[in-house]
């Protein structure tokens, strides 16, 4: 068990942009935890796409998961999305979001030592019921491009294939 808190990352994006296969590689390398994202979980539990109001529930049930797991990681917890593309897809599908949710990503936005958002630059792959498709991806990784600016987050965008985004990460970690 870990005594010093891990340095959070957040791993933003698209759907089908490898966020998760990214998170997954990081733990590994770094021999640590990550932490999936809920989303899926609830899609497959629900059998159905969320409505504007699951949002905040999603968002918070992934902090929840965070804050859970981040006892037990090392050196860096690895997440795979955060609340604040939780806010991006709420203003794209919902047309905005409630203000639970703003105040839930404005509170934890500097928990995250580093950003990283995987650019839509691999194949996309339909992901069940989610109703996301390669066109929307694109304009989501416009938003959340655009939503970072507005914020004044620093990020990497990690592209390529797998081995070349981890590599990338690998350096800006060290």
């Amino acid at each position: 068990m870990n005594t010093a808190a891990p340095l959070r990352v957040a791993i933003l994006g698209a759907a089908s942009s490898g966020k998760s296969t990214l998170a997954a590689a990081l733990a590994e390398r770094y021999q640590t935890l990550w932490v999936p994202e809920y989303l899926r979980e609830f899609v497959d539990t629900e059998a159905r796409i969320p409505v504007a109001a699951d949002q905040f529930h999603i968002a918070e049930t992934q902090r929840d998961r965070e804050d859970a797991a981040a006892p037990r990681a090392n050196r860096y917890l690895f997440c795979d999305t955060a609340p604040l593309m939780t806010v991006v897809y709420g203003r794209h599908y919902f047309g905005g979001i409630d203000q639970q949710l703003a105040a839930l990503a404005a509170s934890h936005q500097q928990d995250y030592a580093i950003t990283l958002v995987t650019a839509p630059d691999i194949p996309w792959i339909a992901d069940g019921l989610q109703r996301e498709s390669e066109e929307v991806s694109v304009i989501v990784n416009r938003l959340l491009l655009d939503e970072l600016a507005a914020r004044g987050i620093p990020y990497l965008l990690v592209s390529g294939d797998p081995g070349e985004r981890l590599s990338q990460v690998e350096r800006h970690l060290s």
